[in-house]
């Protein structure tokens, strides 16, 4: 590799500096990075006589030394006024280097300052310092290289420089610091060296105007460091050191997850009451007002996310602790109700402490006049999204902060019903760690998701775009909007901020001589064409007798897309082996598993946990996303790639909470009129005694008669292995397809063997018996096509076997969305009466 050339500079005794090219090389060389020729290098006597004079000296040839040679000047020696008269430097360094650059900084005219943290960590430099300043408590990298901090020390000594070095490096880079020094007098200088401090200083400059904002910095109650408001609203009220959330303000939630400009608020004015006309009360409202500038707890209106138009409400936790009174139930009925007229979908911040105590039982029935809000909303097919921030507890909890459709939350959000105080005083327990936490509750299955502040607008955006954009199937009334939208549209909508989608409606598409689709069953890429006059060739499904026909010839069946070469042949030659071999592949553990095939071709997808009752199942991955530019729910049972992953996911065997996960996701998408698409590959549903003890039988009960009656279009492909109830219960389906080397059977062979023949060593045999290869199973009319996985199996051929699925999936969507609903679910029933 070629190296790049070393500028080196001499440093001589009274501390003056000169290029190589000057001959003279007394004293030592010291390599020296190139450096950007706009930099300006001083020396420490040059910065303390500019420090010491009314007004900046103009910079001498030694000075503006660019990368490629420096000038010798003379050295001018240190005043020798007293001390008191001398400028300040603040030193800026760790320990070890403060050391070398205190005495330094005194002997070019300074009255050097070192700063230090309560906690006497790496102090041993202090005795070298003239004058010492406390940062803070605690020590710490973050500390030295805080703004509020290091301007603050700067203040109590009355310093007119700041030397950076080691961890307050980045503070050079910082245009608000830099602001604000400007502001106060304050030159920054940063080394040009860190090993070499002596070498020269560069002065930190920056294009922005100074800065005088005494009254705008905020403290971490996490970390205890304060920092300007501007930096924190830049980085969505998170922490910069120790990554902790900050509470927001209405104003600041409004301002950081709608598009700007774009929220109207609704009855921002509501009679206030008082039921119990308790003592006090009035004034405390008055108080809260004057304090807070706001007229409630709870803001509601309607804006804009990514351009999609959303009802929007934010509970603001500095007023009476955001505690839920008539005024605040009644605005978000209000507002729910408004959405509801408007066909709007509803998003709500919660922030609260729970009911308010101050108005009584008439501050509890707020919850159940909020819930009836959200349940004709909900009625309506519309989309309601919870978002939970810390606090949210109490009776605020127990109603609409968990009746949403999607619920996220914020990381170590406080998430609860009762106050830990009352569980510890009734239970006489100590709670455990990490107790009523966003975590605790996406652990136990009580939330979709947790999702960092700094994403929060992203994946609203995309959960809005996926709920509005229906499969027009018949579930929605004439009028109401359909979104032409796909991922695509929605992450270029964020990227241009306020961006709006191109909606059509039902009821404007008759005008023009076209069927509205409540009566044809149009999806959305029907719409395309119909709109756009194009027209996309479809490729039929393959059905049991094309299927049989090519077994039979051990033909290539390229419109079924399976390759079966002389399947026949295979299977009544040598079926035992032929069968334990498709087991064996099935179970390969390189073989890709359904998270790899969601990777590869659903588009933005956004997993979605829990059963809302118990835990959230890791055999189970569901969620929402786009596959062929098409909103649809997808199921999957997921192995696991490696050994930790196959134990964290049991291997595959879900629980009753799984099962329980997945009717949720299919209501769910029933609801919104999005078609399910499942991924199935397991041994079977798990065996234990604390699976029957929250109920598996029930759980798969309960999926295969909602399954039955699922008013969307429902596609089921077995990945892999298909057994038993376990895998059933994700396989009552519109269309079923096996991948060449699936196998689908009522139990595992080993199982067969020893409840048949009590000898699970006959496991081979009792594959050929079973019948439960992909091309049996298709011969049986139990699935419609045996997808190929090319040349080689999956986990040898991954990228074509993963292509083949999603065609088959996109195709047979297609086909399915444009039925009507009525007559989708009964061909589905019909499907399974005939087996």
């Amino acid at each position: 590799m070629k190296q790049r050339k070393q500028q080196y500079v001499t440093l001589a005794a009274d501390g003056t500096m000169t290029s190589p090219d000057d001959g003279a090389r007394s004293g030592r060389e010291v390599a020296r990075p190139a450096a950007d020729t706009s930099d300006v290098a001083y020396r420490l006597t040059r910065v303390a006589q500019e420090a010491a004079a009314t007004r900046p000296m103009a910079p001498n040839a030694l000075d503006v030394a660019s990368a490629g040679s420096y000038t010798e000047a003379p050295a001018t020696p240190a005043s020798a006024a007293d001390e008191t008269a001398q400028p300040v430097a603040l030193v800026m360094a760790r320990a070890k280097s403060a050391r070398r650059l205190l005495q330094a900084v005194s002997d070019a005219g300074f009255s050097a300052c070192a700063a230090y943290t309560q906690d006497k960590r790496h102090d041993a430099h202090l005795k070298a310092a003239r004058r010492t300043v406390c940062l803070g408590e605690k020590y710490s990298d973050a500390l030295f290289c805080n703004s509020y901090a290091v301007l603050t020390a700067a203040a109590e000594c009355d310093a007119s420089v700041i030397l950076l070095c080691d961890e307050s490096l980045p503070l050079a880079e910082v245009d608000s610091f830099l602001a604000r020094a400007d502001a106060r007098g304050i030159r920054v200088f940063k080394a040009v060296s860190s090993d070499a401090l002596a070498l020269g200083w560069i002065l930190c400059t920056t294009d922005k105007a100074p800065i005088v904002d005494d009254g705008v910095w905020r403290k971490c109650p996490s970390c205890g460091l304060t920092f300007d408001e501007a930096s924190l609203a830049a980085g969505h009220y998170v922490c910069p050191s120790c990554g902790g959330y900050l509470r927001m303000s209405s104003a600041e939630r409004i301002n950081d997850t709608l598009d700007a400009g774009s929220f109207v608020e609704w009855d921002p004015q509501v009679p206030e009451t008082d039921p119990l006309a308790f003592p006090g009360y009035g004034d405390k409202l008055a108080a809260q007002r004057e304090k807070t500038g706001l007229v409630e707890a709870v803001r509601t209106g309607e804006g804009r996310i990514a351009g999609l138009r959303t009802a929007f409400a934010v509970m603001e936790s500095q007023f009476f602790m955001g505690s839920m009174g008539t005024v605040v139930g009644e605005k978000i009925a209000r507002m729910v109700e408004r959405a509801t007229a408007e066909r709007l979908p509803v998003i709500i911040f919660t922030a609260s402490g729970g009911a308010r105590m101050q108005e009584g039982l008439m501050s509890l029935m707020q919850m159940a006049k909020v819930s009836c809000a959200i349940a004709r909303h909900g009625e309506a097919g519309l989309p309601y999204i919870s978002v939970l921030t810390d606090p949210t507890t109490g009776g605020v909890t127990a109603s609409f902060a968990m009746q949403g459709d999607i619920i996220l939350a914020e990381p170590r959000a406080l998430i609860g019903f009762a106050g830990q105080r009352v569980i510890k005083d009734t239970i006489k327990q100590e709670l455990p760690e990490g107790f009523q936490t966003a975590e605790f509750a996406l652990e136990h299955g009580l939330i979709d998701a947790l999702v960092e502040r700094g994403e929060l607008r992203e994946r609203l955006a995309h959960i809005l775009a996926l709920h509005l954009a229906t499969a027009g199937n018949g579930v929605h009334a004439p009028g109401e909007r359909e979104i032409l939208i796909d991922y695509a549209q929605v992450c270029e909508n964020l990227e241009q901020g306020t961006g709006t989608y191109n909606a059509v409606t039902f009821g404007a598409l008759e005008p023009m001589g076209l069927p509205s689709p409540l009566t044809t069953g149009w999806g959305p890429r029907a719409l395309r064409r119909r709109l756009l006059g194009g027209s996309e060739r479809k490729r039929e499904a393959v059905s049991p007798k094309r299927l049989r026909k090519a077994v039979q010839s051990g033909s290539f069946d390229a419109e079924a897309g399976g390759s079966l070469q002389d399947a026949s042949a295979e299977i009544a030659v040598d079926t035992s082996n032929k069968a334990w071999e498709s087991v064996q592949l099935a179970r390969n553990t390189h073989r890709p598993t359904a998270l790899a095939y969601i990777e590869a071709f659903v588009d933005g997808f956004i997993e979605l946990h829990g059963d809302r009752a118990f835990g959230d199942d890791g055999a189970i991955v569901a969620g929402i996303g786009w596959i062929g530019g098409r909103a649809v729910t997808v199921i999957a049972q997921e192995k696991g790639a490696d050994l930790k992953e196959r134990i964290r996911r049991n291997f595959g065997c879900p629980q009753p909470e799984g099962y329980r996960k997945s009717l949720r996701l299919m209501r769910q998408a029933e609801k919104f009129g999005r078609p399910v698409v499942c991924l199935v590959d397991t041994q079977g549903a798990f065996c234990g005694t604390e699976a029957e003890e929250r109920g598996q039988g029930n759980a798969i009960a309960d999926n295969l008669v909602a399954m039955a009656s699922l008013r969307v279009p429902v596609v089921s492909v077995l990945l892999g292995e298909g057994g038993s109830g376990g895998a059933l219960a994700l396989a009552v389906a519109d269309r079923v397809a096996m991948q060449e080397h699936a196998v689908y059977s009522v139990l595992s062979p080993e199982g067969f063997a020893s409840i048949l023949w009590k000898d699970r060593t006959r496991a081979p045999e009792a594959a050929a018996v079973m019948k439960m290869s992909a091309a049996e199973a298709c011969e049986m009319g139990i699935v419609e096509a045996v997808l190929s996985e090319g040349p080689a199996p999956a986990h040898e051929n991954p990228a074509e076997a993963i292509k083949n699925v999603r065609t088959y999936v996109e195709e047979t969507l297609d086909e399915l969305c444009e039925k009507p609903v009525d007559e989708l679910v009964e061909e589905r029933r019909k499907r399974f009466r005939g087996l």
